[in-house]
């Protein structure tokens, strides 16, 4: 167990537990579970936890989002499921849910697995094509043949890659998907029966967009002449076919002679099934999808671009941009270049400057502390920390980024902007986007779209994001004057202390969040006795399910938060007891929660407990109280509105 155990151990036990979990992967930020039963999930106990982000539920998944060290939590999870890494996926697949969140559940298991080594040898074939065209060397040498057979590999032999990974999305033996993906690139295949060396019997679907040559046949049936190096659609669909037949092969194949029979049988008939009938009709949806998405940009390209450039984060939060990357992937192998989804480039500086400018602005220092490393794991391409923590909470600089990131992306358009290779990822991208003649002109137009993305998203959250706070501040004496010559235009409203003990200033508590103010203003308690009451009348706004924390909304309006100790939710519910539920009117001084004192303590938990406001910006001050010792029902807090 890795240096996340812990954090491990909790997502495992909140997800429902290991009989809950189908299957697992995870991309760059997320754990992405598949799970037999979400209710089973503990939603808020998993977005409170230390250590995750959020939550979030798309696409037929269940998915964690961590934040960058991802890869670290997945390997500590794995075992926790009785899993080994790279098998993570193999387990039964139920096949619920709408066919659209299947599909997308799919298409990210087959393609999650290559990610990493897909950027890796992408940015090797960009960053030698750079240093060619900068004249480092040429493109004869031999450093520029492995290079460039580095950055090749991969992607000239993609139907390897996609068929094992399809295969294991597809319950079907891994080896066997490997083996049609190394069939679909068989050099005599490609190179005789499929290709132009010679003269062709005859052409079908002449004067189409499906137009093709037929060199031989497969007794007496049309071999079209398709080339599948390098193709992403064919062997997904040849492998899905596969892992039927292997099923149907199965149930007939006498168990003694299975082991060599069925993946026998199930090649036979699945690859001249593929080669005869599946890819074809795959490649010539590959073309109808590109055409259509080619005709649709060319209406408008500055309109397509802007509308890829405004919503992909959108997409990206609820993790359904992986729909998009066949096309992607589709649009670069079939026509060299990629111009209808690369608009999305503007989008990862756009939310870069948004965090930036706050880091500027805001002065709260948690914000602060956050946004400087978020800014530069968004520069290198990984955005999803930063709009999960803090672009969507603070709502305005998400809303900015969006407008920005359209903004760079219609200007991408209008100058139809390219990718030429896969790979890498926000500024290591740049070298794919050099013109395969070596001509910088769309690398110029890449560099100047981040400038200006990021100059407006910049600008834009400078002038426009304002931090509330700082807004309705007035000094003591301003305030003073005020009450003095209207007392009637000011608010007094009161807290009592849900609890007996000794009061703490909230900045001295042990964990940061608190301590920082972020979550709210107020003050500690720590208890004398396990019993918490209602501070003011009102309801019972949340009530999480591990007892330690309770929400309610006072009937003056503020917003409270108790918080019973410093991680007690590790406790899972263990020493608390409810005597309420979320939803429920109480009045001031009724107990809401017990809790075994001794117990939590000799667990070795502190139970300092933090009652904050958590709405703060709807007061003009809220005063905290000195340290010292209180009763319950005693004023704790007091708000001016």
């Amino acid at each position: 167990m890795g240096k996340y155990g812990e954090l491990a151990k909790e997502v495992v036990k909140n997800v429902g537990g290991k009989e809950n979990v189908i299957s697992l992967t995870h991309c760059i930020t997320r754990l992405r579970f598949k799970l037999k039963d979400e209710s089973k999930a503990s939603d808020d106990v998993l977005k409170n936890m230390s250590g995750v982000v959020t939550v979030m539920k798309s696409g037929g998944q269940y998915q964690v989002v961590i934040g960058n060290h991802v890869p670290e939590v997945y390997a500590d999870v794995m075992p926790l499921l009785g899993l080994e890494e790279g098998n993570a996926d193999q387990a039964e697949d139920t096949g619920g849910g709408s066919l659209f969140n299947r599909a997308i559940d799919a298409i990210s298991g087959i393609f999650q697995p290559i990610l990493g080594i897909m950027a890796a040898c992408g940015m090797v074939k960009g960053l030698n094509a750079l240093f060619v065209a900068l004249g480092l060397y040429p493109d004869t040498c031999g450093a520029y043949l492995i290079f460039n057979a580095i950055g090749d590999g991969l992607f000239n032999f993609m139907p390897l890659f996609l068929g094992y990974t399809a295969a294991k999305k597809f319950n079907l033996k891994p080896m066997i998907g490997l083996v049609i993906g190394a069939i679909m690139c068989y050099p005599t295949v490609q190179n005789s029966a499929l290709s132009a060396g010679g003269e062709a019997l005859y052409t079908l679907f002449a004067g189409t967009m499906f137009e093709s040559a037929v060199y031989t046949d497969f007794f007496g049936i049309p071999l079209i002449a398709m080339d599948y190096t390098g193709t992403v659609i064919p062997v997904i669909f040849v492998v899905y076919f596969a892992s039927k037949c292997e099923k149907f092969f199965s149930k007939f194949v006498p168990d003694l002679v299975k082991f060599f029979f069925v993946p026998m049988l199930t090649l036979f008939v699945a690859i001249p099934v593929g080669f005869l009938l599946i890819g074809p009709l795959a490649t010539f949806g590959s073309t109808i999808i590109a055409e259509t998405v080619m005709g649709v940009r060319n209406f408008s390209p500055m309109l397509a671009g802007a509308i890829v450039g405004l919503t992909w984060q959108i997409l990206v939060i609820f993790g359904l941009h992986w729909g998009f990357i066949p096309v992607y992937i589709n649009n670069i192998m079939t026509n060299g270049y990629d111009n209808v989804m690369m608009p999305f480039f503007a989008c990862t500086f756009a939310t870069s400057a948004v965090v930036l400018a706050i880091f500027f602005k805001t002065k709260n220092r948690q914000l602060k502390e956050m946004a400087l490393p978020n800014f530069i794991s968004g520069i290198f391409g990984v955005t999803e920390p930063a709009i999960y923590g803090i672009l969507l909470p603070l709502k305005k600089p998400f809303i900015i980024s969006c407008i920005a990131g359209g903004i760079g992306g219609g200007f991408y358009g209008a100058f139809n902007f390219r990718k030429f290779m896969m790979g890498g990822m926000g500024i290591f991208e740049f070298p794919a986007m050099i013109e395969p003649d070596g001509s910088m002109g769309n690398l110029i137009v890449a560099v100047t779209g981040v400038v200006i993305t990021m100059v407006i998203a910049f600008l834009a959250t400078m002038i426009l994001y304002k931090e509330q706070k700082a807004e309705e501040k007035t000094t003591e004496m301003e305030r003073s004057a005020e009450e003095k010559k209207d007392p009637s235009m000011l608010r007094r409203i009161e807290i009592a202390s849900p609890m007996k003990g000794e009061v703490k200033k909230l900045s001295e508590v042990r964990d940061e969040a608190f301590a920082s103010g972020v979550l709210g203003k107020g003050a500690a308690v720590l208890p004398e006795e396990g019993k918490i009451h209602a501070p003011a009348d009102g309801e019972v706004t949340a009530l999480f399910p591990t007892l330690h924390a309770l929400g309610m909304k006072t009937a003056d309006g503020a917003e409270l938060l108790i918080h019973i100790g410093m991680d007690t939710v590790q406790l899972n519910g263990e020493g608390f007891e409810a005597h309420v539920k979320e939803g429920d009117q109480v009045k001031k001084g009724q107990l809401l929660i017990s809790f075994d004192k001794e117990l939590i303590e000799g667990k070795g938990y502190c139970l300092e407990t933090p009652v904050l406001i958590t709405n703060p910006d709807d007061y003009l001050e809220i005063v905290e109280p000195e340290p010292g010792r209180i009763m319950y029902g005693e004023t704790l807090l007091k708000a001016l509105k």
